[in-house]
C-alpha cells in the first residue's frame, strides 16, 4: 500500500523561503512529469521522515494536489541528517518505470569461513518494472562465494516483472584473499627457490 502524504501549495519560490518552510517543520518538494505542469508544493517534515522509514517508492498526494507519484529523489543536509527537498514524478500505476533498488546479500559465504575479506562492490542496482510492483529490495545469495570470486548484476534474484538496467557484468560482490596470505605464500617459495 503506497504512503499517503498531505500536500499544501506553495507560491513563494527560492532559497529564503525554503528554509522559512523547513523553519516551520515542512519541506518543500516538487512534483513534476506527464507533460503536466510542475507543482510546487509542500509536506510536513513527519511526512518526509516516513517515506525515509518506510522506503516508500510511490505515494499518493492528497490535499492541494490528489495524484500518485513516484518518490524520485530525496535531497539532504550536508550531515545527512535533515530532508531539505523532496522530488516527485506523476506516475500511473500500470506505466513501468526506472528505479534504484538496495541489494540485500544473503548468507554467510564459505570464501569468508576460510578468512576471505567481503567487498560490497555496489549497493544498489537499476530495474524497470511497473509502478505498482516495486520490490522494497533484490536479493542476492552468496553461500556458495569463496576467496577470490564474485557475483556480478546477473547473479541477482529478480522478483517477476522485473527488469535489470544495471549491466548484467557489474561486479556487486567480492570475497578478496587477504594480502598477507598472498605474500606468505610466495615467501616461502621465494625462500625454498633459493
Amino acid at each position: 500500500m503506497a504512503e499517503v502524504l498531505q500536500v499544501e501549495k506553495r507560491d513563494l519560490l527560492g532559497s529564503a523561503n525554503s528554509r522559512r518552510l523547513r523553519n516551520s517543520g515542512r519541506v518543500p518538494a516538487v512534483l513534476y512529469g506527464h507533460k503536466q505542469d510542475t507543482e510546487h508544493l509542500a509536506i510536513s517534515q513527519a511526512d518526509a521522515e516516513s517515506i525515509v522509514r518506510h522506503h516508500a517508492k510511490i505515494v499518493e498526494l492528497q490535499g492541494a494536489v490528489t495524484e500518485t507519484a513516484l518518490v524520485s529523489s530525496l535531497q539532504w543536509d550536508p550531515l545527512g541528517i535533515e530532508i531539505l527537498h523532496v522530488d516527485l514524478q506523476r506516475v500511473d500505476l500500470s506505466e513501468k518505470v526506472e528505479v534504484k533498488v538496495p541489494i540485500r546479500f544473503r548468507g554467510e559465504p564459505v570464501g569468508a569461513r576460510h578468512g576471505g575479506i567481503v567487498v560490497e562492490n555496489v549497493h544498489e542496482v537499476e530495474i524497470r518494472c511497473s509502478a505498482v510492483t516495486i520490490p522494497e529490495y533484490v536479493v542476492l545469495t552468496v553461500l556458495d562465494v569463496d576467496a577470490g570470486e564474485n557475483r556480478s548484476a546477473g547473479d541477482i534474484t529478480l522478483p517477476e516483472g522485473v527488469e535489470l538496467l544495471t549491466p548484467v557484468e557489474t561486479v556487486v560482490y567480492t570475497i578478496e584473499i587477504p594480502k598477507g596470505a598472498k605474500d606468505a605464500g610466495t615467501g616461502e617459495e621465494g625462500e625454498a627457490g633459493e
